[in-house]
């Protein structure tokens, strides 16, 4: 009579008692950390761009704003006496040093939302899956008053990315149920 233990399979013994190699991952597992890589890599480069706008903002404090913005649109040969210019222009105009360091604050800590988001999809870790779609959802409402307002097509190109990568993630984190052929013990 054969010894009474672990059951051959769940040990990963096979009938010459060896130890079977490790299968590879399946084609969507990996294709699965592709997207989360994708999608950390992104938040990445975007926190990177909100650390350099922040600081540009900073630079900006001893600076007359108005005369500033005159002059890039000046540089761009834009006219300013178009509405959006102008409106661009008196905007700048009402803009102190205590409201530039404010902006500066909220830039500064979307960056850090955008590091820990990367990172943690980089990394792969579970949390950051959950963290982005609360973000990202959260959101939403925001790009969508924007797009309602100003509508153009970079704004409607971000607000649908931003929809894909909070559907994408609710698959991942959402807890998948047994079809109805299934059963629901393995």
């Amino acid at each position: 009579m054969p010894p009474q233990g672990p059951n051959r399979a769940a040990t990963g013994l096979g009938t010459t008692g060896t130890t079977s190699s490790p299968r590879p991952p399946a084609p969507s597992h990996l294709e699965h950390h592709r997207w989360l890589e994708l999608i950390g890599a992104l938040k990445l480069l975007k926190g990177a761009f909100f650390v350099a706008l922040g600081f540009g903002l900073l630079r900006m404090i001893h600076r007359d704003l108005y005369m500033f913005a005159l002059q890039m649109v000046e540089a761009l040969h834009l006219d300013p006496d178009r509405i959006a210019i102008a409106r661009l222009l008196e905007k700048a105009s009402l803009l102190n040093v205590h409201r530039l360091k404010q902006l500066s604050a909220l830039v500064f800590i979307y960056a850090a939302l955008d590091f820990i988001e990367g990172t943690g999809l980089v990394l792969e870790k579970r949390w950051a899956e959950y963290f982005t779609l609360v973000l990202t959802v959260a959101l939403l409402p925001l790009e969508a008053i924007k797009l309602i307002r100003h509508p153009n097509h970079w704004t409607l190109f971000l607000l649908l990315a931003n929809i894909l990568i909070a559907i994408y993630l609710a698959w991942l984190v959402l807890p998948q149920r047994p079809s109805a052929g299934q059963s629901s013990i393995h």
